[in-house]
């Protein structure tokens, strides 16, 4: 089983090794678009890879979604803690 999981993680790590390989070319990330920039009087760019981008957004997302699913589990937890003490009082 632990050779399965080392072959998998080899194949996911030269899969992302290849796909950031391939996508090397800057893009420009603005905060807001022209017209809006304009408008306001300022605008924040910044160029970056694109596998940057796109890497950098997958690992933002699997943050946000493990975060979300730990607020939403909180009250599950509680009730746990509470009867676990329960129990601990009654034994």
């Amino acid at each position: 089983m632990r050779y399965i999981r080392y072959a998998f993680l080899a194949a996911l790590g030269i899969l992302l090794i290849s796909v950031s390989l391939a996508n090397r070319g800057f893009v420009s990330l603005k905060l807001m678009p022209d017209a809006v920039a304009q408008l306001m009087g300022f605008n924040m760019a910044i160029s970056l890879p694109l596998f940057v981008v796109v890497l950098g957004g997958i690992v933002v997302g699997l943050v946000i979604g493990f975060f979300w699913e730990w607020m939403r589990e909180h009250k599950h937890r509680r009730e746990a803690d509470v009867k676990a003490r329960e129990v601990r009082k009654l034994e």
